[in-house]
């Protein structure tokens, strides 16, 4: 049951391609090594990725399937923060990502919008300067009083119009074998102990929340914090368009094509047992997500997969 979703269904082998020296070694065959990897190949480098799983099976395939454009921090918040036409020019960045990942995920990808929501007023007036914000710059975004598809009470939400859903593990094994054919060699289940050992011009260190140890200065930078997540079996009826998430970010959801429910977070019910790298799933948490999954579905379906990931926080 501690097979994340994504992961679990058929794949077929990437090739392995040579040994030797290359220009690159990539740590890390999740979605920002491998997306690294082919970049490079195109750009006429030999590059091998290494992981000490295989392709997927770190952070990338351990998460709640969302694709969402735009920052960490919200849009106003962003805007503070960076300056105005710096966070206008990180959201369009991140919206023309989501054109690319469409035109390259083929099924993986499905162009659903997501709901951001409030949770209680405080999260309604934070939410509502982030819409207003979006729409002075000419982002596309709603917004949705009306949320009578939902039996838990919400303060409003925005509609982010260009976000989606994303089977990431099918995802990344597609740019893999995008990257296979260019040229890149893999190098799965092979744990990297020291950057001494590769051989390789140049280092890049892929690995999200998972490669401490490999340099000191990312492990002053990167701190690991695990997130947790379920899946039910299909419900047999639709009752979520899109992805969904609450009390920014600690909460959220989606509904599959085939109707199943991923849902994930409440990390801050016990943040400092989070803040780790043990990729295990703990009772708290996993009591926090059935108790919440009978709040949205009004019963307790069959739960099918439980699992955690581990990722970097800054």
């Amino acid at each position: 049951m501690d097979t994340p979703f994504w992961l679990d269904e058929p794949t077929s082998p990437v090739d392995s391609g040579s040994e030797g020296e290359v220009d690159v070694a990539v740590i890390g065959a999740g979605i920002t090594g491998v997306s690294c990897a082919l970049a490079l190949a195109r750009g006429g480098l030999s590059v091998r990725v290494h992981d000490a799983r295989g392709i997927a099976e770190g952070a990338s395939g351990r998460n709640g399937g969302f694709a969402l454009r735009g920052g960490a921090a919200r849009y106003d918040v962003a805007r503070e923060t960076y300056g105005a036409e710096a966070a206008k020019q990180l959201w369009l960045r991140t919206q023309a990502a989501l054109d690319r990942l469409e035109a390259v995920a083929g099924d993986a990808f499905r162009r659903t919008g997501s709901l951001r929501l409030a949770a209680d007023d405080e999260e309604r007036d934070e939410i509502r300067l982030e819409y207003e914000a979006l729409r002075e710059d000419g982002f596309a975004a709603e917004w949705r009083d009306e949320l009578s598809h939902l039996r838990l009470k919400f303060r409003g939400a925005i509609f982010h119009l260009p976000d989606g859903s994303l089977q990431p593990g099918r995802f990344v094994r597609r740019l893999a074998e995008q990257a296979a054919a260019a040229g890149v060699a893999f190098r799965e289940h092979h744990r990297v102990a020291s950057l001494d050992e590769l051989d390789a011009e140049q280092i890049v260190i892929a690995t999200d929340g998972s490669g401490r140890g490999l340099l000191p200065e990312l492990d002053d930078a990167i701190w690991p914090a695990r997130g947790q997540v379920i899946t039910t079996e299909p419900l047999g009826e639709r009752l979520f368009d899109c992805p969904h998430y609450a009390r920014r970010g600690f909460d959220y959801w989606q509904q599959l094509a085939d109707e199943r429910v991923v849902l994930g977070g409440f990390r801050d019910f016990s943040i400092l047992t989070e803040m780790t790298d043990d990729e295990t799933t703990t009772q708290p948490i996993q009591d926090a997500l059935d108790a919440f999954l009978v709040e949205l579905l009004g019963y307790m379906p069959n739960v099918t997969h439980r699992w955690a990931g581990i990722f970097g926080l800054t």
